[in-house]
């Protein structure tokens, strides 16, 4: 049985693009350049990569890029855009779960809940970070956003949802405070018009767990931001009113 992830990014990379949480790659790709020290030597990976967007950017700033993601669909518009941009980026379908890379890369990214958060149990959401570690090189470093678990405790998730989207996608939530999970019920619409109706599980995570999870992995210098949509400006203190946490870490020697 596909799990609502799967279903959902069988056909949305036109839906997707059009997204309001899509339109602030230029400034997330300034803040990665400056965390990196503007290093082009770096190889990139962007796990859960979508439509490219993160990888394509850097690409068109001369870095070396690999998207992987586990949607044919995103993984094909990807490539269209790269051509379309006259980029070199490869792609290729994936599963966060199960990377096969070892010590490869300077930098791995993972935006926008690509991948993590969005498993079914902390386990997988785990191992998502595992390999994160296992495909970066010693010193490398690992930037990624994550669900703030902090957020629910004093908002609404279905009504942050509802306010950043065209449509009240988001419906009949309840967020488990023992598992710190919001269970949803969601309505889309793919590219060719089919509506559909998705049970949603989401993730959110609180800063002492993302620490915790990570000095488990043996990553240091672990740094978690608040931030919002294209506006990551290094040192912004992470609140309760941040729907999203921005983690930075570096992979001990």
């Amino acid at each position: 049985m596909k799990q609502w992830y799967e279903e959902l990014f069988e056909n949305y990379a036109e839906k997707y693009e059009s997204e309001p949480f899509t339109k602030g790659t230029a400034g997330e790709a300034d803040f990665i350049e400056k965390e990196i020290g503007f290093d082009k030597n770096l190889k990139i990976l962007d796990i859960g990569c979508g439509t490219g967007r993160h990888s394509i950017e850097l690409a068109k700033r001369g870095y070396n890029v690999t998207g992987v993601d586990l949607s044919d669909a995103q993984i094909k518009k990807a490539s269209e855009n790269a051509k379309a941009a006259g980029v070199q980026a490869s792609f290729a379908k994936a599963d966060a779960r199960s990377l096969q890379f070892k010590d490869e890369f300077g930098l791995v990214i993972m935006i926008c809940e690509g991948a993590f958060s969005l498993m079914e149990t902390d386990e997988m959401n785990f191992q998502i970070l595992k390999n994160a570690h296992s495909a970066l090189k010693d010193g490398g470093k690992f930037i990624f956003t994550a669900l703030n678990g902090l957020f629910p405790l004093f908002h609404s998730v279905k009504d942050f949802i509802n306010s950043h989207a065209e449509s009240d996608l988001s419906k009949n939530n309840t967020f488990d405070l023992m598992s710190f999970r919001d269970h949803s019920e969601c309505d889309f619409t793919d590219d060719d018009g089919k509506a559909m109706k998705l049970k949603c599980n989401e993730r959110y995570y609180v800063p002492s767990e993302i620490t915790w999870l990570l000095k488990s992995l043996g990553f240091k210098d672990i740094n978690i931001l608040g931030c919002e949509t294209g506006n990551w400006a290094n040192g912004t203190k992470l609140t309760t009113e941040h729907y999203e946490m921005l983690v930075t870490a570096t992979k001990k020697p």
